[in-house]
């Protein structure tokens, strides 16, 4: 076998190609530099991911109704793809980390600078509940209390992809709670 040494530019790396040794370009080491929207997040896991599988499957079938459901399996890709393989156990002494919102009026919405606004996903009134999803949220006079108790699937292993995943997918999170 004959050897040969080339150099490989920066942010590059070389990968065989469908027989052909190729310059690809590296992907990004931090997972939230490569995954930005859903279609990232499918990508990275793959058509044959048993979450991609299922998305693909039922997304085949619906009937167009079914937002919140959609919502829920594009955000169990983007949490696996964001998590890395990563998988909670729900066992004791583990820490998982879940996105954060908060309810407020239409008042409070409007005091907000426009960064702020952006990360909305619901203004609402009083009596606002939703029991036993990826969180219980109880908003009553006035929307300005809430409470994260019962936890779900769509755990992420660190505050900071947590946090990522709640403001860089906001569209999917509001398809998912509220549509």
């Amino acid at each position: 076998m004959k050897q040969i040494t080339i150099e490989i530019p920066d942010g590059k790396e070389a990968k065989w190609v469908n027989g052909v040794l190729t310059l690809v370009d590296e992907k990004p080491k931090d997972i939230t530099e490569r995954i930005k929207t859903f279609h990232d997040a499918y990508c990275e896991l793959g058509n044959e991911h048993p979450f991609v599988k299922s998305y693909e499957q039922y997304v085949n079938t619906a009937s167009g109704e079914e937002t919140d459901v959609i919502a829920y399996l594009k955000l169990r890709i983007i949490a696996a793809a964001l998590n890395e393989g990563w998988e909670p156990k729900f066992e004791k002494g583990e820490y998982r980390y879940f996105p954060w919102f908060y309810l407020c009026t239409k008042e409070q919405h409007d005091e907000l600078d426009d960064e702020k606004k952006m990360r909305c996903v619901l203004r609402s009134g009083h009596n606002t509940y939703s029991y036993f999803g990826f969180v219980f949220c109880n908003g009553d006079y006035g929307a300005s209390h809430s409470n994260a108790s019962f936890g779900s699937r769509l755990a992420f292993r660190t505050h900071k992809l947590a946090e990522y995943a709640g403001k860089q997918f906001t569209e999917e999170w509001a398809d998912f709670m509220f549509k």
